[in-house]
């Protein structure tokens, strides 16, 4: 069973198996694993129980793994920036899970309510298929996909900052290849693609530098353009295929879910959400990811912090015994 809110709509939806109809599906980093939820997409604000998820149903972590010290995550960041500077790269996204044990019981259904309440403009979701559980909270869309229009609407975010700060010269060169990429992508199916301004994107308690795209595509060539859309530089780097395999190398853990895209297709649209700022949900443990983009200027100190900046989207939501 899943439950979700679409961006900036506090309708509670869920999907109803007994039925054809539209679907939710989950596709992970490497696209090797989906989950999915079939069946028409249904109000379920009167059905939201805690039974779908309380700590009783949920399995017991025996995955064994330890999340990465500050020590070992620095080191392992001086190693990406190394292969970053030896193959002049302009960025390679990295990422490391906190695992956070401490606590009795956790009450996910007020902890999502939490969440959906700190990130209205984000694509909200739970859900538990008896073998993964899962919970997170993004704004950024892969890809829109209006069905009359044919109109395709994605956009560029990257870059990271608490909301104070100002933008130096590493966010804004980390988000330029993100842009230029969507853009050349976007040139192989539409003659006329509208650019936005770059602008502030809040999220809690950081911002993103983002752009937006519109253009008019093909509905036949709609999953050939998701197709090489994902993954964008924001979760990846360029080149794309180069920094796959190095994210392979490097990385401590396998990415499962996390960075990999939520399809959402209703009547009038098909949506795509990248899974960021989410968390697979254990019995005695809940596995935050959290990632950066990395570049020549980066300092492994300051990724770390962003990384701990980014846990706390999951993290601060979560009602805990």
């Amino acid at each position: 069973m899943i439950y979700f809110k679409l961006p900036f709509n506090e309708t509670l939806y869920s999907t109803d198996p007994k039925t054809n109809g539209e679907s939710v599906s989950f596709h992970s980093f490497d696209l090797l694993r989906q989950i999915s939820f079939e069946g028409s997409i249904i109000n379920a604000s009167g059905q939201f129980g805690q039974a779908i998820i309380s700590n009783d149903i949920l399995l017991k972590d025996d995955s064994f793994f330890n999340g990465e010290t500050k020590e070992e995550y620095i080191n392992r960041l001086h190693q990406v920036i190394h292969v970053i500077k030896d193959h002049q790269l302009p960025k390679l996204v990295y990422s490391r899970r906190k695992i956070f044990k401490d606590f009795n019981r956790i009450d996910f259904k007020e902890s999502f309510k939490k969440l959906c309440a700190s990130y209205p403009n984000a694509f909200r979701y739970i859900f538990n298929d008896g073998q993964n559980a899962w919970m997170g909270a993004f704004s950024e869309t892969l890809g829109k996909f209006n069905k009359a229009t044919h109109e395709f609407e994605t956009m560029s975010l990257a870059g990271t900052l608490p909301v104070t700060e100002a933008w130096t010269e590493k966010e804004i060169e980390e988000q330029k290849p993100v842009t230029s990429y969507i853009h050349d992508t976007l040139k192989n199916y539409s003659g006329n693609i509208e650019v936005s301004n770059t602008y502030d994107h809040i999220s809690g308690n950081i911002k993103h530098l983002r752009t937006d795209f519109k253009a008019h595509i093909k509905p036949e060539d709609l999953d050939s353009l998701i197709s090489d859309l994902h993954p964008t530089p924001a979760v990846c780097g360029i080149p794309k295929e180069f920094c796959k395999k190095s994210i392979q190398e490097l990385e401590k853990f396998p990415r499962e879910l996390y960075s990999g895209f939520i399809k959402v297709e209703t009547d009038e649209d098909i949506m795509y959400f990248v899974n960021l700022r989410c968390a697979r949900l254990y019995k005695d443990s809940v596995h935050v990811f959290v990632g950066g983009g990395i570049t020549a200027l980066s300092s492994p100190e300051k990724e770390w912090r962003e990384t701990e900046l980014k846990s706390e989207a999951v993290l601060k939501n979560l009602v805990v015994y």
